[in-house]
C-alpha cells in the first residue's frame, strides 16, 4: 500500500499554522504596499525642532496586514492513507482518496474504496468503488466512538455532525439494522426509512426480520418504529404492530414483562404459564416473578433470584408454590393439592475471607412436588427419593492452638416415606493438635515426642418429623438437644524400622436435656416409655491400636516381552479396640404384671449421640489391601519408557474378631475391589459379603461355621457389580453435566434424562454459538459423525436366608450424536431384566435454525409420559416470540 508522506506532513503543516498565517507569510515575501489606515504622529526631537521649531513631523508608520484573517477550517490533525492515490486539490480544497482508503480526524475513522473530504466547508463523502468483474466493492465503514455502520454510502458535516447515509448497515447491542437511508440528526439520535431489523447475523439475507418504514434511533438507548410486520423467511407475515418499542441497554439486563406462553391439559383446563417481570436490580442482584393460572382454578406463583460479587460471593434462589386441582368438584378424580419447592445454593470466593466461609445447598419442600409439578418435567428428580439441604458457616481463629467452630444446619427428606430429619442447628468446635513433649519447631519423632491430644465439641438440635407436619408446633416439641465432648490423645511411631504403630486413647463425654424412663403399667397391661426432661450426661472411654506395613513385590517377564513387569503392593494392617462395660448407666424393668421378668435398659437409649454399651468389646480387626499394576511397551514407537498401567486400583479384603463375644465372634469377610479400563473410560466396582456361619430355617445366623454344617468356608450373604463407561467422539469433552437437575437432587448426568423447565427452553442449548467456520454452516454430510455415550450396569445378588437371587439387574444408556451440524438427537433408555421391562426412556431431538432454535423431548411411556415442544428465537431480547407445546400424562 502506498502511501504519500510528503502529502501527510505538508497537510498537518498546513492543517496546524492555517492558511490565514500562509497568506500573511506571502505578504511579507513580497513587501507589498498597502495604504495604512491612519498614520503614528509623534512628538518632534530637540534635533527636529532646531531644524523646524513649527512643524510636525510625520514619522514612518508600520504597513498593517489589510488581509481579512480566516478562522482556521479544521479543528485537529487529519491522518489519510490510499492504495492507489491520495490527491490535494488545493484550490477546491478537496482531499480525494482512492483504493481501499482510510481517513481518520477527531473521533471519525473512515474506511472505504473512495473518500472525498471538502475541509472547506467541514464534509467528507465516502462511497464504494467497482472492481475488475464490475461488481461493487470496497463498502464504507464509517465509525464513531462506539457506534459504527456499513453503508453503501455516506456524507457527513464535521461541524455540525449530522450525515447522510444510504443502505446503512449497523449493529446495536443484539440487533442488526439495515436501512435505505438514514439521517444523523445528532450524536444521540437517528432517524432511519425503509429499514429492517433482526438478530441474524447476515443482515442482507436473514431467516427473519422486521421491516419498518420509520424509525427513530437512539443507540445505546432504544429503538422506536411506526408500523412494523414480521418476516420470515422472505414471506410477510399476519405478526403486525402499530408501534414498537424495543431497548438497547449497555447494561447487562433490563427490567421487563415476560410474557406467558398458552397451552392446555386434559386434567386442568387451558393455561398461561411462566407470565411475570423480571426486575434488574442492580449489576449485582436480579429478581424473576411468574405465574401459572389454569382455567380449572389450578395456579402456579413463582420467584427466582441470582445474586453474585465478582471475588466475594455468587448464588441463587428459587422459590415455587402451586395449587393443583385436578378434574371438577363434584367428580371421582377430584383432588387438590398444595406444594412447594425451595432450593438455594450460595458459595463464597475464598479471596473475600480466607478465614471465614458461608455455604449454602438447599433443596426441599413438598415430597411429591416433582412428581405432581405442572410446570416442569423433573424426570430425573422425579425418579429419586431423597432431598437433602446444608447450610454452614465456619471461622478459624488464630490462636495457640488454632481453634475452629461452625454452624451447619442439615435437612434429610425421604419423599417415600414422607420423613424428615432435620438439625437446626450442629455447632462443631475443634482444637488443633497440642504436642505436649514437643517444641513447636521441633521434628516430631518417636513414642513421646508424638503424644497430642485434641479437643471437639459436637452439640445438635435435632428433628424428627414428616412431610405434613415441616416447620410446624408439633415438629418442635420433640426436639432432641445433646452435646458430644471428645478428647483423644494419640500417638505413632514406628518399631522394626518397617511397621508403622500408632495408638490412642479417646474420652468422650454426652449430654442429654431429654432422657427416657420404661416402666410396666397395670392398667393398660404393657410397658410405658415417658420422657423425663431435664440435664443429664453419661462418659465413656475407650482405646485403639494399629499396627501395619507395606509389601512390595514386583514379577519380571523380560524387557524383550509385551509386558514387562507386574507389581504388586500388599498394606496389611492389624488393629485392637478395647471398649469397657458401662453397665451403671443400665436400670431394668419388669415385663409383665408379676414383675418376674426383668430386661436391662438405658435411660440413654435413643439419643443422637447414641448410648453407652452394656457389653465390653475386645476387638481385633484384619485389613489386606492390594494394588496391581503392570509396564507394557508403549504402542507410541518413539517413547523408550514402558508405559504403567492400572489392573487392580485397590482388593480389599477386611474382618474383625470379639474376644469377648460369647457367640458369633467373627465378622463376615468383606472383599471389595475396583479397576479401570480402555484408558480409563471404564470403571468396574465390585464387592462382596462373606459369612463364616451358618444359618437356621428360620434364616438367622448361629453359632455353627457354615463349613460344619455341611456348606463351603464362607456363605456369600451379598455381591455387587457396577460399571460405568463414557465415551466419545467429539473434537472436544462435551460437558454433560446437567445442573438443574442435580439442583433438584437428581443425577448430574443424562442417564435419566435431562430435566426441562418450559420457561427456560433457551438456556439448554448444546449448539455452539461461537461456531462460525463455513464447514458448519455449510457441510451436510459427514463421514464421521461426533458422538458421546454413557453407558452404565448394576449387578446385585442377595442371599442371606438361602434365597440366591439377583435382586437387581439393569442396564442404564444415554447417548447424544451430531446428525448433521443443525441437527442433534439423543436418547437415554435402559432395562430391567429382574422386572423384565424398559426402564424410563427419553428421546430428544434439537435443531439450530440459526436465529432460531427448535426443541422436541419425548417420554414414549411409563407414568412420566409425555412430550414438549419449542420453537424459538435464541436471541435474549427477542425471547419472547416464541410457540411452545407440552403434553403430560397426568
Amino acid at each position: 500500500m502506498h502511501t504519500n508522506l510528503f502529502n501527510i506532513v505538508l497537510l498537518s503543516i498546513f492543517l496546524t499554522l492555517g492558511t490565514s498565517n500562509l497568506y500573511s507569510q506571502d505578504i511579507k515575501k513580497k513587501q507589498t504596499s498597502i495604504p495604512a489606515n491612519k498614520q503614528e504622529v509623534t512628538k518632534p526631537t530637540e534635533e527636529t525642532k532646531d531644524k523646524n521649531p513649527t512643524a510636525e513631523t510625520t514619522t514612518d508608520t508600520v504597513k498593517l496586514d489589510t488581509v481579512k484573517v480566516k478562522k482556521v477550517f479544521l479543528n485537529g490533525q487529519v491522518k489519510y492513507r490510499a492504495e492507489k492515490y491520495a490527491k490535494i486539490e488545493q484550490k477546491k480544497k478537496l482531499i480525494t482518496l482512492y483504493d481501499k482508503a482510510e481517513l481518520y480526524y477527531q473521533d471519525v475513522e473512515l474506511k472505504s474504496g473512495i473518500i472525498v473530504m471538502d475541509y472547506e466547508k467541514n464534509e467528507v463523502y465516502a462511497g464504494r468503488i467497482k472492481d475488475s468483474l464490475g461488481n461493487y466493492t470496497q463498502f464504507p465503514n464509517f465509525k464513531q466512538g462506539s457506534n459504527e455502520i456499513q453503508p453503501d454510502s455516506i456524507r457527513f458535516n464535521f461541524k455540525t455532525k449530522k450525515a447522510l447515509i444510504w443502505n446503512s448497515r449497523t449493529t446495536q447491542g443484539e440487533f442488526n439494522v439495515k436501512a435505505a437511508i438514514t439521517k444523523k440528526e445528532n450524536d444521540s439520535v437517528y432517524f432511519l426509512k425503509g429499514a429492517r431489523f433482526t438478530t441474524a447475523k447476515d443482515v442482507d439475507n436473514p431467516e427473519y426480520y422486521f421491516q419498518t418504514n420509520k424509525i427513530k434511533f437512539i443507540p445505546g438507548k432504544k429503538i422506536v418504529t411506526g408500523s412494523t410486520y414480521m418476516v420470515i423467511a422472505g414471506v410477510p407475515t399476519p405478526l403486525y404492530l402499530p408501534f414498537a418499542y424495543f431497548p438497547l441497554s449497555k447494561e447487562t439486563s433490563v427490567s421487563g414483562v415476560i410474557l406467558p406462553s398458552y397451552n392446555d391439559s386434559n386434567t386442568k383446563g387451558f393455561s398461561l404459564q411462566n407470565g411475570g417481570y423480571y426486575f434488574a436490580i442492580s449489576d449485582h442482584y436480579n429478581l424473576t416473578l411468574t405465574g401459572d393460572y389454569y382455567t380449572n382454578g389450578s395456579y402456579a406463583l413463582a420467584a427466582q433470584s441470582s445474586y453474585a460479587n465478582r471475588y466475594h460471593y455468587q448464588g441463587n434462589l428459587n422459590v415455587r408454590f402451586e395449587n393443583n386441582i385436578v378434574s371438577e368438584r363434584g367428580y371421582p378424580d377430584y383432588s387438590k393439592t398444595r406444594i412447594y419447592n425451595i432450593q438455594w445454593s450460595h458459595s463464597q470466593d475464598s479471596k473475600a475471607n480466607p478465614n471465614s466461609t458461608l455455604s449454602a445447598s438447599v433443596n426441599l419442600g413438598s415430597s411429591e412436588y416433582f412428581k405432581q409439578t405442572i410446570n416442569q418435567v423433573n424426570v430425573g428428580s422425579s425418579l429419586n427419593n431423597t432431598l437433602s439441604s446444608s447450610i454452614s458457616y465456619s471461622t478459624v481463629f488464630h490462636t495457640v492452638p488454632e481453634s475452629r467452630i461452625s454452624l451447619t444446619a442439615t435437612h434429610s427428606q425421604n419423599t417415600n416415606t414422607k420423613e424428615i430429619n432435620m438439625t437446626l442447628p450442629t455447632l462443631q468446635f475443634s482444637l488443633d493438635r497440642i504436642y505436649p513433649f514437643a517444641k513447636n519447631d521441633a521434628a516430631k519423632k518417636g513414642f513421646i515426642k508424638n503424644i497430642n491430644l485434641q479437643y471437639n465439641l459436637n452439640g445438635k438440635n435435632s428433628f424428627v418429623t414428616t412431610d405434613s407436619l415441616f416447620f410446624k408446633p408439633e415438629m418442635f416439641q420433640n426436639a432432641d438437644i445433646g452435646f458430644q465432648h471428645s478428647i483423644p490423645l494419640s500417638t505413632n511411631f514406628k518399631v522394626f524400622k518397617y511397621f508403622s504403630v500408632s495408638t490412642s486413647v479417646n474420652y468422650d463425654e454426652v449430654w442429654y436435656f431429654k432422657t427416657i424412663e420404661k416402666h410396666y403399667d397395670n392398667q393398660l397391661a404393657t410397658v410405658v416409655t415417658t420422657d423425663v426432661k431435664g440435664f443429664d450426661a453419661f462418659r465413656t472411654y475407650s482405646s485403639s491400636t494399629s499396627i501395619g506395613t507395606t509389601i512390595y513385590g514386583t514379577f519380571n517377564f523380560g524387557n524383550d516381552k509385551k509386558i514387562k513387569s507386574i507389581r504388586h503392593v500388599m498394606r496389611p494392617a492389624i488393629s485392637h479396640s478395647y471398649t469397657p462395660s458401662f453397665e451403671k448407666y443400665y436400670d431394668t424393668y419388669a415385663t409383665d404384671g408379676s414383675g418376674g421378668m426383668q430386661k436391662d435398659y438405658t435411660r440413654f437409649e435413643g439419643g443422637i449421640y447414641g448410648s453407652p454399651g452394656l457389653n465390653s468389646s475386645n476387638s481385633f480387626g484384619f485389613n489386606l489391601s492390594n494394588t496391581f499394576e503392570a509396564k507394557v511397551t508403549d504402542k507410541d514407537t518413539t517413547k523408550t519408557e514402558p508405559k504403567k498401567i492400572m489392573l487392580l486400583n485397590n482388593l480389599n479384603l477386611s474382618t474383625s474378631y470379639d474376644a469377648n463375644a460369647k457367640e458369633l465372634a467373627w465378622a463376615p469377610v468383606r472383599v471389595s475391589g475396583g479397576t479401570q479400563f480402555f484408558d480409563n473410560t471404564l470403571n468396574a466396582n465390585f464387592g462382596a459379603t462373606l459369612d463364616p456361619y451358618a444359618i437356621d430355617n428360620s434364616g438367622n445366623r448361629i453359632n455353627v461355621y457354615n463349613i460344619n454344617n455341611g456348606g463351603s468356608l464362607f456363605r456369600m450373604t451379598s455381591a455387587n457389580l457396577t460399571m460405568n463407561y463414557s465415551l466419545t467422539r467429539r473434537g472436544e469433552k462435551k460437558d454433560k453435566t446437567n445442573s438443574q437437575a442435580a439442583r433438584n437432587g437428581g443425577r448430574e448426568d443424562d442417564l435419566f434424562g435431562s430435566d426441562i423447565d418450559t420457561g427456560s427452553y433457551r438456556k439448554n442449548s448444546q449448539f455452539n454459538e461461537d461456531d462460525k467456520s463455513e464447514d458448519a454452516i455449510s457441510e451436510f454430510f459427514r463421514s464421521k459423525l461426533p458422538w458421546d455415550m454413557t453407558f452404565a450396569y448394576s449387578l446385585t445378588y442377595g442371599n442371606n436366608n438361602r434365597e440366591k437371587k439377583i435382586t437387581g439387574n439393569s442396564i442404564m444408556i444415554s447417548a447424544n450424536t451430531d446428525l448433521t451440524p443443525k441437527w442433534k438427537a439423543g436418547i437415554s433408555t435402559g432395562y430391567d431384566f429382574v422386572q423384565n421391562g424398559v426402564t424410563f426412556t427419553q428421546l430428544r431431538f434439537e435443531r439450530d435454525l440459526m436465529s432460531w432454535r427448535m426443541d422436541f423431548n419425548w417420554t414414549p411411556f411409563g407414568t412420566n409420559a409425555s412430550w414438549n415442544f419449542y420453537i424459538g428465537i435464541k436471541s435474549g431480547v427477542l425471547s419472547d416470540i416464541k410457540w411452545e407445546k407440552r403434553n403430560q400424562n397426568f
